[in-house]
């Protein structure tokens, strides 16, 4: 309905809307309410939603810029400070795909990580989504 359609108000006051549920879980762009998915794609009942994660990250090691300047300095003193140069440290990068479909609606997510922790954390979420579905 309208504003001139019965409804008190202005249009200025703008559209009229029923009651909505608080977010209070986000993964990604993908928001859950108690009772509703909501993603930039649209909305979908949480209950019977399925829930999907993608693990796409990968980890290097690299040595790190103060091993190398420490390297430089020190093997100029003695050629112990080419020792540095064994010094490494693990690099995570990548992203963590997260994907949910309930009735028509499908919507995939990528979450770029930076750490393993990360990967965690996405999971637990996406864990605890599929929790709230079940019980919904």
């Amino acid at each position: 309905m309208t504003w001139y359609e019965g409804s008190q108000g202005s249009p200025q006051d703008g559209p009229r809307q029923g009651p909505t549920e608080q977010v209070v879980l986000t993964v990604g762009d993908i928001g859950v309410t108690p009772h509703w998915v909501v993603t930039p794609s649209g909305t979908a009942p949480l209950a019977g939603s399925q829930w999907f994660v993608v693990d796409q990250t990968f980890t290097t090691t690299t040595i790190p810029t103060w091993a190398i300047v420490c390297a430089i300095v020190f093997a100029l003193m003695c050629l112990l400070g080419l020792l540095f140069l064994l010094v490494k440290e693990p690099v995570t990068r990548g992203y963590v795909q997260v994907s949910v479909r309930s009735g028509g609606l499908y919507h995939t997510a990528q979450i770029p990580v930076y750490n393993l922790a990360q990967v965690g954390q996405i999971r637990q979420l996406v864990s605890q989504a599929q929790g709230m579905a079940a019980a919904a």
